[in-house]
Order: C-alpha cells, then sequence, then structure tokens
C-alpha cells in the first residue's frame, strides 16, 4: 500500500518549508487519526528533521541520519506510545529526560508521541515543562486520533497544523489506484473502517465485500420482519461493524424524505438507541447478539406499522 497519501501532501510542504527557513516550531499537534495517515506523517516528519539534507523537501534517505532512522536506531529519534491503554507518567518523565541530552548527531532531538490524547493527568502535567522549556533543536511531534481529548493547555503550546481528512473524491481516486479491479465507491464504508487506511485493508482482506453483503442483510431482515440467517451468525468481533452498518441503513432511511414526521422521530430514537448499545457492548463481556438484532428487527417493523 502506498504511503504517498495525497491529503497529507499540503502538510508535508508546509513542514518542509518551515524546515527551509529555520522557522519550526518546537511542538507540532498532528490532529489526524492513524487510520487516515496520521502516524506515517509523524514519522515522515520526524525523518525530514533528522535528515542531514537541508534543502530536500523529503527525507534524502542516503545520510547517515536517514539510515539510522530506516534502522530504527537514530539516537536522537524517541518514539513513545501507549503502554497498554496509557501513556503513562513514567514514560514522559523518562522521554523528557532523554531529551535534555545533546544530539549526538548534531542536529535535532526529536519526539514522536502517537495517540498523545492517551496520556493521563500526570503524564500530561509532567511533558507541559518540556512544552514551556523544550530546550535548543527540540522537536516535540504529537500525534492525536482524538485532539479533542487533550488538555487545552498542551495544545495552546503546540503549532497545530491544519490537516484535513481525505475527501471522497480524494479516497476513492486513492483507493483505485491502489486496487485498479476496484469499480464502485467506498465512501460508505469510511464510517466502519474509521480512516482511509483501514478502508484500504478491507479491500485487500476482502472485508469491504463482506460489509455490502452485512448492509443488504440488514436491508432485508428490516424488509421482512425477519433477522436474516447471515446476520444469525455473527462473530463477536463482527457485531460492532454491524451494528454501525444499521445505524447507516436508518440514517439513510431518515434521509430519504418518505417518512411521516413520528416515524422519523422513531426512527431517530432507534438510531440513538443503536449507537448507544453499540457503545455499552465494549463494556460487557457476554452479550446474546441474535436477541439483540432481532429486538432491532421488532422495534423497526412496529414504527413502521
Amino acid at each position: 500500500m502506498s504511503a504517498n497519501l495525497p491529503w497529507l501532501h499540503d502538510a508535508k510542504q508546509q513542514f518542509a518549508a518551515q524546515r527551509r527557513q529555520g522557522t519550526l516550531a518546537h511542538a507540532m499537534l498532528l490532529p489526524l487519526p492513524e487510520a487516515d495517515g496520521g502516524v506515517l506523517l509523524g514519522q515522515f516528519m520526524a525523518a525530514l528533521a533528522l535528515c542531514s539534507s537541508l534543502v530536500a523537501d523529503v527525507p534524502c534517505g542516503h545520510c547517515k541520519s536517514c539510515q539510522l532512522v530506516n534502522a530504527g536506531s537514530h539516537p536522537d529519534f524517541h518514539l513513545l506510545q501507549a503502554d497498554g491503554n496509557q501513556i503513562k507518567v513514567e514514560q514522559v518523565r523518562s522521554l523528557c529526560q532523554s531529551l535534555t541530552n545533546t544530539a549526538q548527531q548534531g542536529g535535532f532531538r526529536v519526539a514522536l508521541i502517537l495517540q498523545c490524547e492517551r496520556m493521563n493527568m500526570a503524564a500530561a502535567n509532567a511533558l507541559l515543562k518540556t512544552l514551556e522549556e523544550p530546550g535548543q533543536a527540540t522537536l516535540l511531534l504529537l500525534q492525536s486520533d482524538r485532539p479533542a481529548a487533550l488538555l487545552p493547555t498542551i495544545v495552546s503550546r503546540c503549532q497545530q497544523l491544519k490537516i484535513a481528512r481525505p475527501s471522497p473524491a480524494q479516497l476513492n481516486q486513492w483507493l483505485r489506484q491502489q486496487y485498479p479491479q476496484l469499480d464502485e465507491d467506498l465512501g460508505w464504508c469510511l464510517p466502519i473502517a474509521g480512516g482511509a487506511l483501514q478502508l484500504a485493508q478491507y479491500v485487500a482482506d476482502g472485508y469491504a465485500a463482506e460489509l455490502k453483503k452485512l448492509k443488504s442483510a440488514w436491508q432485508k431482515s428490516l424488509a421482512s420482519g425477519h433477522l436474516h440467517q447471515k446476520l444469525s451468525n455473527l462473530s463477536a468481533e463482527q457485531l460492532f461493524d454491524v451494528l454501525k452498518l444499521l445505524y447507516q441503513v436508518l440514517e439513510d432511511e431518515m434521509q430519504s424524505g418518505q417518512l411521516e414526521p413520528l416515524q422519523q422521530l422513531q426512527m431517530a430514537q432507534l438510531a440513538a438507541r443503536v449507537m448507544k448499545d453499540n457503545q455499552q457492548l465494549m463494556l460487557m463481556a457476554n452479550v446474546n447478539f441474535l436477541a439483540l438484532c432481532q429486538s432491532y428487527v421488532l422495534e423497526y417493523k412496529r414504527l413502521k406499522n
């Protein structure tokens, strides 16, 4: 899969220009989910900052720094990610201590923090001092899947790059470049995948085709009032995606303009219940999937009659 994601072009160019001009901020917030290339963007920026070529807009790949980055052994590059569900204060303190050391390659000291919203309160507070006083030639790159979850004090101390998630047109064009045999618009599948890279993986694995069949199974179930056989044999891993598909089917009907006002309200309430159940199921160990899905079909049939 190509890492040359067209929707990252402007952000890369902005970063490269700032590097050439010597105007890089000491801390940058990358508000782009991993599933849309946020981690790839952070890795690109780290590699370019460490590259010895001062005129290129991409890492040269040949200098000693680039070779060390590619080998995963650059002494001035520090990668920080969650230990379990959180980024813990001990991890941040260790990172901040490392950033006080002299750069061994004579250039930047770079830290890339992945899914930085996972820092717990103590970890976030430990990072603040380094954000305020980073030291010379220090660059902190904070990638975030959910920037709204970050402390305002963290956000205010970073330059926030303007990065747009891929438009439907960009996404479809890019997918067709990766998979020339693809002959359909898969934009409807994006909310289930959560991002362009994951959607591309769905295409590669054949899972996008499976989701299409499951969505059709919901449509047939709601029309007949009986749960389709395909929805009767779900794995626990599929349930979350299947509920998102049902939400899509209900949303499509609400947007069709064919519902009476009361039906529109009831359909919205059912859709809200589906998404609420989806969130709650993440915390539940044992669920009767069949009964749950059948209850949605019965509720739909009741409100349509």
